[in-house]
């Protein structure tokens, strides 16, 4: 669809943040997955998609490069965004409730040490904003999401600890790609 750029994951993703602050004429719209946002694009669903494909603390990311070649989609253009990540829970919630940590894989890896020193089980979901609003749906105090600080304002969710990656300089690369 003209005017739509297609990201995985939810409202309040870093991909979510990077559609508006890098493609603001476009309309974000959101798919659960990286192939099905990559599909979107290349069927003409959306005319464009903003996908990332590497960080600077995990490397490459394997699923959306191949899913971009396989595709046969266009890189036009890129850019390095920071990602500075939330550790967020209940209003109510207090570090010492917590219990586990949900977020998307890259996300989880990008703090490992974050989350280890904190004594937190690490829980895989589809998607950083996707874990924020699943533990606000919750009402748990035990439960955490890692996610952009938006998604905190989004799902109504209190800051617990910023800046939980590892590195202070923790970065990924987003490209846009057509078809």
């Amino acid at each position: 669809m003209p005017g739509t750029v297609a990201f995985q994951g939810a409202r309040g993703a870093f991909s979510y943040e990077a559609c508006l602050a890098l493609r603001p004429w476009n309309e974000p719209k959101g798919y659960e997955t990286f192939a099905e946002a990559i599909a979107a694009v290349a069927s003409g669903e959306c005319e464009c998609g903003l996908i990332p494909v590497e960080n600077s603390i995990v490397g490459l990311l394997p699923d959306p490069n191949r899913l971009i070649e396989e595709h046969g989609l266009k890189i036009v253009a890129e850019a390095w965004r920071p990602m500075r990540q939330m550790l967020m829970g209940q209003p109510d919630a207090k570090l010492t409730d917590l219990k586990t940590v949900e977020s998307h894989p890259v996300a989880l890896g990008q703090c490992k040490a974050s989350i280890a020193s904190l004594g937190l089980k690490p829980v895989e979901a589809y998607d950083t904003a996707g874990a924020a609003e699943l533990v606000a749906a919750s009402g748990d105090l035990s439960r955490a999401a890692i996610a952009p600080a938006v998604a905190a304002e989004i799902y109504e969710l209190k800051i617990l600890r910023a800046d939980m990656q590892d590195s202070a300089d923790n970065r990924t690369r987003f490209v846009v790609v057509e078809r």
